[in-house]
Parts: C-alpha cells; structure tokens; sequence
C-alpha cells in the first residue's frame, strides 16, 4: 500500500518544526514516496523553498498550512490549484489582520465556497474536532464536522494519526464512528514535525525555546514521545492496516492537487499615464530630457549608448519598473530629501539620466550588462538610499500612490547563527546566562552553528573558560543541527514590493513590529513569485551629511555639496594620512591602513580602494599587486594588448566584475550576456565542471578570433583566480563618490561634519568616545552635556562641539521634549528649579545629574546626587549637604562614559599618564611617530578588533588602541594569538598594555605585539 505524508512541519512553523525543508524532502525520496505536503502554522513562507527543492528531487510538491482558530484550535488546508492557493493567502492575511501581532486566528466561516479549491483535514488531537471527541463531547464533534462540510462539502477529511499517546486507540474509534455516520472520508498522517526519529531531541529543545521553558520542566506543548517523524509509507501502513480508505486517500489527495505557487508568472506593476501616452515614449522622453540636463546633448555617443539601454529595458518589460523608482526618487528630492543610487544600477546610463543614481556609467565606460542583459532575463535590481530620518516617509508614498493592498515590505527570516543558539538553546538546556552569555561573546560575531566546535577548538579566547567545556558537547550539536533555521519572521531592511493585483492572492500579508504590512518572503522568495522588489534603504550617512550640509550653510550661504571639488589637495593629504575616522567606507582599521599607503590622487584612487578591501580582494592577494603597481615598484604588464584598455586604470589588476565581463568578449568574443554568465559562475564559485565546461568555450572562441590556446588558457586560469573576488565597479563608484565627499567635508568643516556623524549614530566603526578623541585631536574641543545649554542633537559653539542631551542614558522622545519646552520658558536657575520645572523620573535625573548635565548649576555632583535621593526627591529640592566631597575626577570619567559613552570631562587615560610615563609607556601619538622596527610599550583601551580572512589563512587579529591623543593599530599575529587571544576576545574588560614592534607601510605605523596584558595602574 503506497502513502504520502498531507500533514508536515518545517522550521517556517517557527520552533515547531526539527528539520530542514530539504531533509524532510529527502527523507520522502528514501521511502519512495511521490509526493509531499508543506503545513507550516499561519504562514506560507516555505512555500518557494519547498515548491523549488521538492522538484528538484522529483518529489511533487503540495502546498499547504495548519491555520489557527479561535480558541487555540488547528486546521490543515491544502491547496487543490492556483485559486485553492490564492485562498489560503487570503484567508492568512485575514487571520493575521484579526488577531493580535503574532497570533493570527481563522474564522472557519470563511472557508464558505471553497471546496473546489481546497482539500481541509481536520488536524491532529489539538483539532477542534479531534479535540472535543477526546473530552468525550461526541455530538458537539458531530456538530463542527457537520459545520466543516458545510462550508467545504466532499473536501473535508477527517484526520487519523498513528496510535501513539494515551486515548489515541479511542480517539479512532470515534473518529471511524464520526466517519461512517456523517459518510466523511478518513486520511491518514503523521503530523510531522521532523524528518526522522533521531531529529526529536533537536525538536525538543526548540519547543522549550518556544515556551520559554527547560528540558527540567513539563509543558503540554512538549511532545511526549519520539513519533512525529516522517514515517516510511511501510510504517504508516503497519499503523493503518486495518483503514486502508485512509491511506489511498492521501494518494487521491495528492493526485488531484497542483504544484502552487507558480514561480514563472510575472505580477510587475503599471505605471500610471494618461492615456494617450505610452510608457516607452515617456521613459524615452524622460531619459532624453534628463541626457540634456547631465551631457547638455542627447546624440552621438549619449544617444547610442541610451538607445541601446532602453530598448533592453523596454523588450524586457520594465519600463514601469524604471518610471516607477524615478518618480520615487523625484518624490523624495522635490521634498529635500537626500538619496543615491547605489549598486549594479549605476552601470546604467539610463539610470544616471533618469537622476537615480549619480554615477556617469557613459564617462566611465561602465558595461550595462552587469546590470541587465536580455540573455541573463534577470529582474533589474535598484537600489536607493535615503536620508535615514525620511526613508519612512519615501514609502508611505509609494503604498499611497499604488494602494495599500498592492505594496508590502519584503520579510527576512532571523535564522538561527551561532551565537544565538548557543544562547537561546543553552538556556532551554537550564545552562545559567552568565555562563551562556560569557560563551556567547567568545564566539566571532556572524559564526554559522555549523562547526561551531571546530570554531571552538582553534580560537584561543575558548581556553581558559573559568567553567571549563565539559558537558557542552549536547548544546554544541543542538546548536549545529539548528544552523539557519528560522528563528521568526522580521522586515527586509529596506525592500518593498508592488504587484499588479493585490499581494493577497500571491502572498499572505501580516503586520510588522512598526504596524507595516509585509508579506511572508524573503527578497529571494519574492522574485522567484514574479514580483519585484524596490529597495528603499535608510543611510544614516546621508542623514548626517544633509545636517552638516544645514549646519555649514548658516555660516556660508553659498556651499554647495555637489559642487565640491574632485581635485581638492588638502582633502587627499588627509586621506595620505590615513585621517578618515568618521568618513563613509575608508574608516575601517584596514582603509585608514590602506589610504596611508595608496597615496591617491583623484577619485579613481577612491573607487578602488571602496573594491580593495573587500574579504574577497584580501583573500585574492590583490592588494599588495594593486599598491606595488600603482607605485611603480611592480611593472604593469599585460598578457594580451586587448587586455591594456580594459585593465589599464587597475593596473593590470583584475578588481572589478565588470572587467570579467569585458575580457571574456574581447578576447573570446563571448556576447555580453554569455560573459555576465562567465561573471556569475566565477563570483558564485560553482561546481567545477561548468567552469571547465566555460573554460573550453573560452579557448576555442578565442582561437576563432587568431588568439592562441596557450595565451588563452593563461588569460582564463588569470580570470579564474581573480574574478570571484572581483567587485562591481558600479557599485564602488556609487560609494567613492560619498565617500571623497565626506572626507572633504571632514577636512574643510570638521565640526560641521562629526557633529552631524554623533548626531546620527550608530553608523560606521567607531563608537562615539573614539570620534570625539579624533575630534580633540582635530583641534576641536568637546563641551560638556549641559540642561542649559545642549540641545536635540551634537552643535557647535564657537568652533567647539557640545554633546547632546540625547546622548544621555535613558533620555527617551518624550522626556527630551519636555526638558527642551520647560527650558524655551527661560533657562533653569537652579538644581532645585530644573527639577520643579521638568517631569522626568527620578533614574533619568539621577543620571542628567551623574554625567554633569547640572554642574553649570552646581558642580558638586555628589552632592546634587544626595539631594535626589535624601528624604524622597521633591522634598528635599534646593537642600545641599555641601560638605559631602564632590567625586573624584577619575570617578565622574567613569561615570561620564558609562552614561554619555564619552568621556566629556577628560580622558582616564589622561589621568594615568604620569604614572605611565614614568613607567616607559608612550602615547599612542607617540607609537604612530616613532620609527620603523622601535620597541615600544602603549596602552589604551581596546577598539574594534577582528579576525578578517587572510590569504594564508592563518588567524590574524587587528584592533586599535585608544588613549587620550588618539589611536594606534596593533596586530597580533598567529602566534601571540594563540597566547592572548583571550584577552582581546570576548571584548577587552578594561585597558590593555602591549609591548611590541612598530612596523611601518606608507605614511602608517602599526605595533606588532610580542607581549599583550590587563593594563594595571594605581
């Protein structure tokens, strides 16, 4: 007797489903079954996955779900055809909309009219029938199978599963009974919650994580046994042998259902027009229009290059595409809203017409074919990115203008890294935090749980643990089983999609933590449904360039941000200099490194850098060749002379995607689309038969064209070492743009410019201690938080930069508005009339009061302190004890940075240096001035320290020191790692001290460690 499985789980149900999609698939190809079905809780989010996996196997695949009803009930619905399909994403968005965020509930009445569309089961023992029939309510069960056939008629089933629980052998008796009594079929299932027997421990644990429960503790919702795997149809049949209607059903069922959702089908939006004008014509028009404005022409080359652009765009049928984010865009720059294209779009000259982006794809002979190509049939990918604080506003307008119904955000599933399993399963495991925590932070941010033990027993930070290893190896593998399990449904960071018909009947939609809708894919899930996606992406970067922009304005009315020259010296001397804290894309620890050494000279210098330090180029081994060549110390040489012009601005170097691209056709003759296929197959590092499979065209195209086949050969082996670290040309000159401008506007108006950067943090590297140290060391001071004087955000005073009351620990909206309203009444006079004044709660005040905030008031902090709390707060207003002794200038640093983030009043460092000098200890200034190969003894506290892949592949660890003149580089190599990585990972409790050498690459010195240890001081 054949069976297929109707009722299955997957990690999309959420912590209620132990094994991936593509297991459960292939556990259904061992046991020769044809078919399976999806039914994961309240969403569909599977569904792609599932469809594309389950063919790929040769398994047919069945879409369905378990919705939740009133009362906690579940119901299993599968998916007859494309309506049937369509209906359950109907019925979802509805569910979803009715009940609170996160527990969706069904009205079954809905189910009225489509049984023609779908199959329902009537679940497992936590059904509403199943459930009455074991409390022993047989009539009122009689009465809901009643009602289902009501609204479904000869589509409802009655759902059997094995006898494997206490009352299960009755629950069938009643259920045959119910059966034969109202003539409603039977089916067979195994509610499946993981593909095998073995898989139910992992299964276990998630259920606590769900509960918030521990392995110790009994909850209904644990399973009490090891049944819910994907039984073989041999096992189901030894359950059922005595119904075997049950088990033929589930081959009928599954032979009348569709494969859902169909993946071909495109739902793109129209752009509306009037009606005498078609959306050719006006993208035309418009591209003309804007080829006039960027060229001051629209022929010649421009007209070529355009043409050709949009009679791809257009044969493709994205017109509506292009018009739709160039109204987007238009949108958000007529209300002053900051934005840039960025990505494989600015290899579009279209594009760059339209305004979308600001990078010259024609000037920079960039190939459109990265970014389309009629060969590939890829959807366009645009992104833009706004000023942070108005993205929101952006999107409103596009579901405004397209309908609510018709846009929704893009979802993304936080799956399960190893940092968070560690976490979460450990403490389902009753593992204590503290310890949990301390293990979690030992782990490299972005870890996969997958080899989490391998991780574990290379890193030294892992030694020493004061609990030792013993007994974690349960949790490591738990946590290895769950690696990129999704965790729970989030929002995509910026992607909207916009359909043609309403989402509703391609995908269910359920509301965000923000109260947006979105739907139940990923950016991958929703292009494969035909629909395409709008990344409309916040930048806190901009955010802070339109303030600073603002701030600069007030004192010179005629700067103009994009007028800034390209060529400015003074903006390339700090770059030399490697002074680019704070500056978009050249901040990291690597580009400052970088910058001193490259010397660049003009914004091609800029783009390429964005490209270089990349894992990609690192691992590559192109850096050192770029640098060397550029410099002259290395000849630039070329193995083919087609190769020069393609090559010649890199030096020889092949660093971007596009140059793969344009190899391949100059020397093999490849059309671009063939060479995009080249690009991809290389970047993706796929299998190596299909880049043998192109390495033979590759060779035999170029013999075609008078090339030999050892030249060949040599530029493909050239090709293929490169080109899967190369990086998309486009997108670095999108960046380098906004990254030379920065530096400008951080060399010409420093204050202007971090004030802007502290304003909208986080962004970037460094934490705002470390941008105020470059601040001071800029010259500029930094002015202590004050009710009176500070505002809403970092401003200048003077040339100075004084910190923002939102910069305080705990200062919400609201509180800050009420502060700022009392104080637009007239300043605050005293301690004891600011807290008369402003309804704040007695923990803000405390720290308005432990950072300084008062001390213009009274500058005894201690003092103010004991007047809060003495006698109850309101009483005691305007009481001092003032022979309390104020804190120490070391504790109030402390305080300062513990409540601010940033030492305002001084550095710590500062306060030790005495002791420190006397000691043989040199600022960090000092380190960066001293010669090449001098031992030297710096301290400070730890910044940024990573492990970024080397090409040896040796662990390498490169962090920052900061003291109070600035900071210094440190490497610790392979070897000292392995003695003090532990130190410096999880992250350093307090001020190291290092001994080492300097080393010096350009214009940077960075100290080599030899000895690394706590820094103690009196």
């Amino acid at each position: 007797m054949e069976f297929v499985h109707l009722h299955c789980h997957s990690p999309y149900s959420f912590l209620d489903g132990g094994s991936s999609v593509g297991e459960l698939v292939r556990r259904a190809v061992a046991g020769e079954m044809r078919a399976l079905a999806l039914t994961d809780h309240d969403n569909v989010g599977g569904a792609v996955d599932f469809r594309r996996t389950a063919e790929k196997y040769g398994v047919k695949p069945i879409q369905g779900v378990e919705f939740t009803l009133p009362g906690g009930y579940h119901l299993v619905a599968l998916a007859r055809n494309a309506e049937g399909y369509a209906g359950i994403c109907k019925l979802l968005t509805r569910a979803h909309r009715r009940g609170e965020r996160g527990r969706p509930r069904l009205d079954p009445s809905e189910l009225a009219g489509m049984g023609q569309d779908l199959f329902v089961l009537s679940g497992c023992r936590a059904g509403e029938i199943p459930f009455l029939l074991l409390s022993g309510h047989y009539r009122e069960a009689r009465e809901r199978a009643l009602f289902y056939r009501e609204m479904v008629g000869d589509s409802l089933y009655l759902e059997l599963q094995p006898a494997v629980l206490p009352g299960d052998l009755g629950l069938h008796r009643s259920l045959v009974e119910l059966s034969e009594e109202l003539d409603i079929p039977l089916v067979a299932s195994a509610d499946v919650h993981y593909a095998r027997k073995a898989d139910f421990p992992v299964h276990d644990l998630l259920t606590c994580v769900r509960t918030g429960t521990t392995l110790s503790a009994t909850n209904p919702e644990r399973h009490l046994n090891a049944e819910n795997y994907l039984k073989s149809a041999e096992a189901m049949t030894r359950h059922f042998r005595h119904l075997p209607d049950a088990l033929r059903n589930t081959l009928a069922i599954a032979e009348a259902c569709e494969p859902v959702p169909d993946l071909g089908r495109r739902r793109y939006p129209t752009f509306a027009l009037p009606r005498d004008v078609g959306t050719a014509d006006h993208l035309r028009d418009l591209v003309r229009r804007g080829a006039l404005e960027r060229y001051g022409h629209s022929d010649g080359e421009v007209a070529k290059r355009l043409d050709r652009e949009l009679d791809v765009i257009i044969s493709q049928g994205y017109a509506d595409y292009f018009l739709l984010v160039e109204d987007v865009v238009r949108f958000a720059r007529g209300r002053g809203i900051r934005c840039a294209g960025r990505g494989s779009a600015a290899d579009s000259a279209v594009a760059y017409c339209l305004g979308i982006t600001e990078v010259d794809a024609l000037g920079r002979n960039l190939l459109f074919e990265r970014f389309m190509s009629p060969e590939r049939g890829e959807k366009p990918d645009i992104d833009v990115d706004f000023d942070a604080r108005h993205r929101d506003r952006v999107a409103d307008y596009v579901r405004a203008k397209y309908g609510e119904n018709r846009v929704a955000g893009v979802a993304t599933f936080n799956t399960f890294r190893a940092r968070s399993a560690v976490r979460e399963l450990g403490k389902a495991m009753g593992f204590r935090p503290e310890v949990l925590g301390d293990l979690a932070k030992r782990i490299p941010r972005g870890s996969g749980s997958g080899n989490i033990a391998e991780v574990m027993e290379i890193l030294p930070e892992f030694r020493n643990h004061p609990e030792g290893w013993e007994g974690y190896e349960r949790l490591l593998s738990a946590a290895a089983a769950v690696d990129g399990f999704p965790r729970h449904i989030s929002t995509h960071c910026g992607g909207l999609v916009i359909s043609d018909r309403p989402l509703e009947e391609v995908t269910p939609l359920q509301r965000s933590a923000k109260g947006e809708l979105i739907c139940q894919f990923d950016k991958e899930g929703v292009e494969e449904l035909g629909l395409i996606k709008l990344d409309l992406l916040s930048l806190r970067m901009l955010s802070a360039v339109e303030d600073a922009v603002m701030d600069i304005r007030t004192r010179d009315r005629a700067f103009d941000y994009q007028a800034i020259p390209e060529d400015d010296e003074e903006t390339y001397a700090m770059l030399h200099r490697g002074e680019t804290l704070g500056v978009f894309q050249l901040e990291s620890p690597a580009q400052r490194a970088l910058q001193s050494r490259l010397g660049a000279s003009n914004l091609e210098d800029i783009i390429a850098s964005v490209a270089l330090i990349r894992p990609g180029p690192i691992k590559g081994d192109m850096v050192e060749p770029y640098i060397a060549r550029r410099h002259g110390a290395e000849p630039v040489t070329y193995i083919h002379p087609d190769l020069e012009p393609i090559l010649r601005k890199t030096y020889g170097v092949v660093l971007f995607q596009e140059q793969v691209i344009e190899i391949a056709v100059a020397i093999a003759g490849f059309s671009p689309g063939e060479a995009d296929r080249l690009r991809r197959v290389m970047s993706r590092s796929r299998p190596g038969v299909e880049m043998e499979e192109l390495g033979r065209l590759f060779v035999e195209r170029a013999a075609q064209r008078g090339i030999g086949a050892e030249i060949a050969e040599q530029i493909y082996s050239y090709l293929r070492g490169y080109a899967s670290y190369g990086f998309c040309e486009a997108h670095a000159a999108a960046f380098g743009n906004t990254a030379y401008r920065t530096a400008y506007l951080a060399q010409h108006y420093p204050a202007a410019f971090f004030a802007a950067v502290l304003s909208n943090w986080p962004m970037g590297y460094y934490p705002p201690n470390t941008l105020c140290t470059e601040v001071r060391r800029r010259g500029i001071g930094i002015l202590p938080v004050d009710v009176n004087a500070s505002g809403s955000r970092f401003t200048i005073e003077e040339g100075n930069i004084r910190i923002s009351l939102a910069q305080v620990k705990g200062m919400g909206g609201a509180a800050l508005d009420r502060l700022l309203r009392a104080r637009d009444d007239g300043f605050f006079t005293s301690p004891g009339d600011f807290l008369r004044r402003v309804d704040i709660g007695a923990d803000l005040a405390e720290n308005l009061i432990l950072c300084g905030a008062l001390a213009s008031l009274e500058p005894n902090r201690r003092s103010l302190l004991w007047m809060l709390t003495a006698g109850g707060r309101r009483k005691r207003v305007g009481s001092f004890a003032r022979d309390i002794p104020d804190f120490s200038p070391e504790e109030k640093i402390v305080w300062e940075r513990r409540i601010l983030g940033i030492e305002a009043g001084g550095s710590w460092m500062g306060l030790k240096r005495e002791e420190l000098t006397d000691r043989g200890f040199v600022t960090t200034r000092e380190a960066r001035s001293a010669p090449e190969g001098e031992e030297v003894a710096v301290a400070g506290t730890v910044i940024c320290p990573h492990r970024p892949p080397t090409r040896s592949g040796k662990t390498v660890v490169f962090f920052s020191l900061e003291d109070e003149t600035g900071l210094v580089d440190v490497v610790l190599f392979s070897g000292p790692y392995r003695r003090y990585g532990h130190l410096v990972f999880p992250r350093a409790k307090g001020p190291l001290s290092v001994r080492g050498e300097i080393r010096r690459r350009g214009g940077a010195a960075s100290v080599v460690v030899q000895t690394l240890e706590p820094l103690s001081v009196q």
